[in-house]
């Protein structure tokens, strides 16, 4: 009898199903999912990463845009959020948020993340005085110039440089994914000239001011300047004015081994390195970007994973402002991670339990009249 009872529950419910309006649909309710997967919005446990950052000495202040739209109020913050070895904190629920403007906490703060496109300007060194530096520099310069197109997304846009001499430009923002790659096959070894990285630095600098939206220099350079217009203290200083983040991926020390074969007679056995590759770092942390100093190419791929998540995610924050005035004077931004329960400062963890402390990188103010 129960059985029958229950192939006539069954029969009655299809036939329920099937008498539905057009239209219509149904779901099974949710289920709860394991509280061992569920995170708590007072403290975030973070993915497992590497102990020590992957670039070399300390990054720059990281750029954050403010954008205001008088018509309705609206304020968005496209902010970055990282550790302490500079990677970027996932899972921050929009309740971790606090947003205050000129001291007032904001209501209605909206959180997502986003991914955006970028625009690229990669800078590749291709000319030096030395015939048998040339061919191992050509060589390394192919493969890692290779790998940065295996990162270029179909909205993103990127254009290839070289510089010896002078600068040459090997492909332009416009060029398909196939020329782009036929550009790598067509790299010969350089014959001898100087290399003046500075001249060429400034000029891609210029070449990028005019560009919006997100954009960096990607730059694959030993760092050795031999005979530029332009110096050091130039360059460093259009780095800083220009806020286009510089990602130096240095050859000094793949070349340092090249040369070592020679011995300390070779004419280029006491170029110096080192000096190059601090230099390259002091302009990578002026700029806001990064330097790295690989042994070898087994480490470009996890570099440029590293450059593209730095350039690419934020957290997008969009709020309408309290204050009913549409212009004004500047206006102070802050933005603290708490635990929403109890307003204290939010707590992260590694997948290991060990407290992790998150920078927040905003800038302090904007003025609603710039918009």
């Amino acid at each position: 009898m129960k059985a029958l009872r229950a192939r006539r529950s069954a029969t009655s419910f299809i036939l329920s199903l099937l008498l539905l309006p057009a239209g219509w649909s149904w779901a099974l309710p949710l289920q709860e999912s394991d509280s061992s997967t569920r995170q708590s919005p007072s403290e975030i446990t973070v993915p497992n990463r590497p102990v020590a950052p992957l670039f070399k000495g300390e990054q720059g202040e990281q750029s954050s845009e403010i954008q205001f739209t008088p018509s309705s109020r609206i304020v968005a913050l496209k902010l970055h959020v990282e550790d302490p070895n500079g990677y970027f904190l996932p899972n921050i629920r929009r309740e971790n948020f606090a947003v205050y403007e000129d001291g007032v906490r904001q209501n209605n703060v909206s959180v997502e993340v986003q991914h955006a496109p970028v625009t690229v300007a990669l800078l590749l060194e291709l000319g030096g005085r030395y015939h048998e530096l040339n061919k191992a520099l050509a060589m390394h310069v192919s493969q890692i110039g290779r790998q940065a197109l295996e990162v270029i997304g179909p909205q993103d846009r990127i254009a290839i440089f070289k510089y010896d001499a002078n600068l040459t430009s090997l492909a332009d923002f416009n060029q398909g994914h196939e020329g782009l790659v036929k550009t790598f096959d067509d790299l010969a070894v350089p014959p001898a000239s100087e290399a003046n990285l500075y001249d060429a630095l400034l000029e891609t600098l210029n070449r990028m001011r005019g560009i919006t939206g997100r954009k960096a220099i990607i730059l694959v350079s030993t760092g050795v300047d031999t005979f530029s217009k332009a110096s050091y203290e130039e360059v460093l200083k259009a780095a800083r004015e220009t806020a286009i983040p510089i990602y130096a991926i240095g050859l000094g020390r793949m070349m340092q081994v090249e040369a070592n074969l020679y011995g300390p007679a070779a004419p280029f056995a006491h170029v110096d390195w080192n000096g190059a590759e601090n230099r390259l770092e002091t302009l990578a942390r002026s700029s806001g970007g990064r330097a790295y100093a690989p042994q070898s190419e087994v480490e470009v791929p996890a570099i440029y994973d590293d450059i593209m998540e730095n350039l690419r995610t934020r957290y997008v924050i969009t709020y309408m402002s309290s204050n009913p005035s549409t212009s004004g004077p500047p206006r102070k931004i802050r933005v603290e991670l708490i635990d929403p329960k109890t307003g204290q400062p939010l707590k992260f963890r590694d997948s290991t339990g060990k407290p992790v402390t998150a920078r927040v990188f905003v800038q302090e103010t904007y003025s609603p009249n710039a918009a």
